[in-house]
């Protein structure tokens, strides 16, 4: 199914629509529109629904993405750990099977710093780092953090 089904966009704009405000945007029955969105969801179409928090309100000013390189036997176990991590909002394993592809939300640049040097800075099995910070998101696939 594509995103381009009018369901779909309905949701991805406002995930809290209930089924009634889904069925009058939609033109079709209260019932329709909930076995729609089940179907959806248990097709896995769906995986959830979820809360866009707005980071600034969170005092979390610093949106930065870090690419790391990592040594192929410690991989998978430093991204089960910076995953637990609160400044990691998103976390990829890259298919070359070295490189760790991570979205932080920090305070500022003196707390990046510290996540940094607590998690990555110093460590035999990082190989290398690089950080970029964002200036303005354009568009966002899945909701997440209004940046």
């Amino acid at each position: 199914m594509s995103l381009e089904t009018p369901i779909l966009r309905l949701l991805i704009k406002d995930a809290r629509m209930s089924y009634a405000e889904i069925a009058r945007e939609l033109d079709c029955s209260r019932a329709y529109a909930r076995e729609q969105v089940k179907k959806l969801l248990n097709d896995g179409l769906i995986e959830q629904f979820t809360v866009v928090l707005n980071p600034d309100k969170m005092g979390k000013t610093l949106s930065t993405f870090v690419d790391a390189k990592v040594a192929p036997w410690r991989l998978e176990e430093t991204a089960r750990e910076l995953a637990d991590t609160p400044e990691v909002v998103s976390l990829y394993i890259m298919n070359d099977m070295q490189s760790l592809h991570i979205h932080t939300l920090t305070d500022d640049n003196d707390s990046l710093y510290r996540f940094l040097q607590e998690h990555l800075l110093g460590r035999d099995y990082v190989i290398s780092l690089d950080c970029k910070t964002l200036m303005s998101r354009v568009k966002h696939r899945r909701g997440g953090p209004r940046l």
